[in-house]
């Protein structure tokens, strides 16, 4: 008697642990199909794909972990990083793809996407990198990504971006990487770029932006590289540019309007290797300090 009511309680407590495994089984599945749906809308939305890596791979009666360019995360089985680089593909890049919840990495480089860049990707919280080099997006930078606090490498050069840097950028403190050279933006550099205070790498080459060179970029003391060659900015260079940046070791700022006297306080770069202030309207002589610093070179 007491064996089989041992055993009832057994059967019991078994079939309320299943039920309660049912909901989560089920939120698993839908996630699944949630991030299957998402990539097959960016597949419904190539125009082409030459070596047919798309259109062949990606299908509905294989797992979507499966897929070439795609990566899922060990723990959860969702979707945690997008590489379809080097593909020759040619489309737009839908709305859908903000649904990856889990995505960290999404890289779309050396293809022929064009068209703008859906503001649905600022809901991909989880995401660190985000990269579209040498496309053809179009449009404006949407602001919403301002929203993607955890993103640390942000590559949008070589396109054909337009309109003014937003100022929501200013929002990552987590970003390291912040590339939109080759594009045609316009209007001034925010002064508020100086809150990026893990910034290593900032490049803004051959856009039209005008205007000065904020000095709060270079409160920056991560700073490495900055580059903003042949755009329209003009006004001094700031005079504490390697006081509070003192790892800088990359400064681009040729073919510019800039003005004035070069300062003689870029001898506090001391690791300062390329230094390249060409075709600007620079007055006075060149600083002697210059020529001690050991690391700079030709």
């Amino acid at each position: 008697m007491e064996r089989t009511l041992c055993m009832f309680v057994f059967r019991v407590l078994l079939l309320i642990l299943i039920i309660s495994q049912l909901p989560c089984l089920a939120t698993t599945l839908k996630n699944i199909a949630t991030d299957q749906s998402s990539l097959l809308a960016l597949k419904a939305s190539i125009t082409s794909d030459p070596r047919g890596i798309i259109t062949t791979n990606w299908t509905e009666s294989s797992s979507v972990c499966s897929w070439i360019g795609v990566t899922c995360s060990i723990r959860h089985r969702r979707v945690a990083a997008l590489d379809i680089s080097q593909m020759n593909l040619s489309g737009t890049v839908p709305p859908h793809l903000g649904n990856l919840s889990f995505l960290v990495s999404l890289n779309l480089s050396f293809n022929h996407f064009s068209g703008s860049l859906p503001q649905e990707l600022s809901r991909l919280r989880r995401l660190k990198v985000l990269t579209t080099k040498l496309n053809n997006f179009s449009g404006l930078i949407p602001p919403a990504l301002g929203l993607l606090k955890k993103v640390k490498f942000l590559q949008l050069r070589n396109n054909s971006f337009t309109g003014s840097i937003p100022i929501s950028l200013s929002n990552l403190s987590n970003l390291q990487v912040l590339d939109f050279t080759f594009n045609s933006l316009q209007g001034t550099i925010p002064e508020e770029l100086g809150n990026l205070g893990s910034l290593v790498r900032l490049s803004m080459q051959e856009n039209r932006l005008i205007g000065p060179i904020p000095s709060s970029l270079f409160n920056v003391s991560t700073l490495e590289t900055v580059a903003f060659t042949q755009n329209a900015l003009d006004g001094s260079l700031p005079a504490n540019m390697c006081r509070n940046a003192p790892i800088l070791k990359r400064i681009y700022l040729g073919s510019n309007r800039l003005c004035g006297r070069i300062p003689s306080s870029l001898l506090e770069c001391s690791q300062l290797q390329m230094l390249s202030l060409y075709s600007n309207r620079f007055s006075g002589q060149i600083p002697e300090e210059i020529v001690r610093l050991q690391t700079l070179r030709m």
